[in-house]
């Protein structure tokens, strides 16, 4: 009974709304509309650009000791960090794992997300997103003692395969290893963690990551499997929807930063930090 007076309820609004003209509809497009033009602007006068990431996929994002204090860094963060000066202002980090990032930028609690992102068509849909920055080749990350079983994508038919909760490794196990079993984790760290017991027979990575991980856990490897390159695994940064004023800007940064070879330098850089880090 609730549900048919709530309905009820609801057509009568509906109705009246629609006998005021629609002004108000206007209206409400027009001050969203404003909303996203000027947050360029905003973030410019706040002197803050907030930026949401997961700090567990080195080395683009993660945690090290730096003068004996625990510290996020990485490619993703000299990125930011980069971008923030040149906009002016200083950039403040929120560390959350992946599946909750761009969930953080949709209710507005960030400016931008940077986690190693991948501008899918989904996506899309939902967020604006700059040019892409970095285009890795992905692998598999299996035990050693794996090497002469795992030889092919066929050979992993039925095998528990690990990829980041809300990644696009999600879409290259679901679409490239087709007969495998999804096993889906939110944090990195955690699916190596199962690799080295066994309760995963492997698991997708970027191969930067994969290196990293590998040079931490002597018993691992990167499998002797090639993956397909997309252009749709590149990485990019997450802007609100209709922020075109602050894509444009992020545009002209990433640009002058890549002809620069300074996002090379970047992710050099950082897997060097991670593997010493990880001695």
């Amino acid at each position: 009974m609730k549900k048919i007076t709530g309905l009820v309820m609801t057509l009568v609004a509906l109705v009246t709304l629609a006998a005021c003209g629609g002004g108000n509809d206007k209206s409400a497009d027009s001050s969203s509309k404003e909303k996203t033009e000027d947050q360029l602007a905003a973030i410019k006068k706040a002197g803050v650009l907030k930026v949401a990431t997961s700090a567990d996929y080195a080395p683009f994002e993660f945690h090290t000791m730096v003068d004996g204090k625990d510290k996020i860094v990485g490619a993703d963060i000299d990125l930011v960090n980069e971008i923030a000066k040149e906009l002016g202002v200083k950039a403040e980090i929120s560390d959350m794992s992946f599946n909750t990032v761009l969930a953080s930028l949709k209710k507005g609690e960030s400016d931008i997300a940077i986690s190693a992102i991948s501008a899918t068509k989904e996506r899309k849909e939902q967020f604006n997103f700059t040019d892409n920055y970095y285009n890795p080749p992905q692998v598999l990350i299996i035990n050693k003692k794996n090497q002469g079983a795992f030889t092919s994508l066929a050979t992993l038919k039925d095998k528990n395969v690990g990829a980041q909760k809300g990644s696009i490794q999600e879409g290259i196990v679901k679409t490239q290893i087709k007969n495998a079993k999804l096993v889906s984790i939110e944090k990195v760290p955690n699916m190596v963690v199962e690799v080295n017991s066994g309760s995963l027979d492997a698991m997708v990575v970027e191969k930067t990551i994969a290196e990293s991980y590998v040079e931490q856990n002597p018993e691992l490897m990167i499998a002797d499997i090639e993956l397909e390159p997309s252009e749709d695994e590149a990485f990019a940064i997450a802007l609100p929807k209709g922020s075109d004023e602050l894509q444009t800007e992020l545009n002209k940064i990433i640009k002058k930063l890549s002809d620069e070879g300074k996002i090379d330098e970047y992710v050099q850089k950082n897997h060097e930090i991670a593997e010493k880090s990880a001695e």
